[in-house]
């Protein structure tokens, strides 16, 4: 049998997150415990390119978006060659949102990188994250349910996990359906940001799957 074409490679993932496992449990997916949008998103603490830790507890009080990453990914790839991914991580941090990359690929696979590659890709690409952070154990991953990549999420100020899912609406790796897309994570913020309920709070996110160990 031939190999399925990328399109129909691509996974798309469902609407259930997970909690919380300890540090170094690899599960199997169907046994990751159910977290859900409305719910406190899990907490953690990862290192940054810098070597220092980043915790989501220490941003309370502020909105945070997470965005896990591959940069080999083409549909990843797709947002920051159009500058779509950079266009919305200037605008959400400039209005005081801290924007947290992640890299759940374990090392040895696709997107796994090193601290100073991942700087280098940050500078390339003229993106504007707060932090690019590490998740090698892929514990944090499977904490939020990331399987693909680009997978958003949104954390309101009160800790809450208020979005997740795809970027936008249209799941392909074509740069030109950028432009006419709608953007749920810039919606998401905005309805965050003024204290509304997000219309659209969980999606189906596309991409490639997560890399993990």
């Amino acid at each position: 049998m031939s190999e399925p074409s990328l399109s129909r490679r691509v996974f798309l993932a469902g609407t259930s997150l997970v909690a919380l496992v300890p540090a170094g449990i690899a599960l199997p997916r169907r046994a990751w415990a159910s977290a859900k949008v409305g719910e406190a998103a899990p907490t953690f603490s990862l290192n940054a390119t810098t070597g220092k830790a980043v915790s989501l507890a220490d941003q309370r009080g502020k909105i945070v978006v997470l965005e896990w990453t591959n940069h080999e990914c083409p549909y990843v790839r797709k947002h920051y060659e159009s500058g779509n991914m950079q266009s919305i991580q200037k605008e959400a941090v400039g209005q005081g949102v801290v924007w947290l990359t992640v890299i759940s690929s374990a090392p040895g696979t696709q997107g796994h990188v090193s601290a100073s590659q991942a700087d280098e890709l940050t500078t390339t690409r003229k993106a504007g994250p707060t932090a690019v952070l590490f998740d090698p154990t892929g514990t944090v991953g499977k904490a939020y349910g990331a399987t693909n990549t680009p997978h958003m999420y949104v954390v309101d100020k009160a800790g809450m996990l208020m979005y997740a899912g795809a970027i936008d609406d249209r799941p392909t790796s074509r740069k030109s359906d950028v432009p006419g897309a709608h953007n749920y994570v810039r919606a998401a913020l905005q309805s965050v940001a003024a204290g509304q309920p997000v219309k659209t709070p969980v999606t189906r996110a596309y991409g490639c799957t997560v890399k993990y160990a």
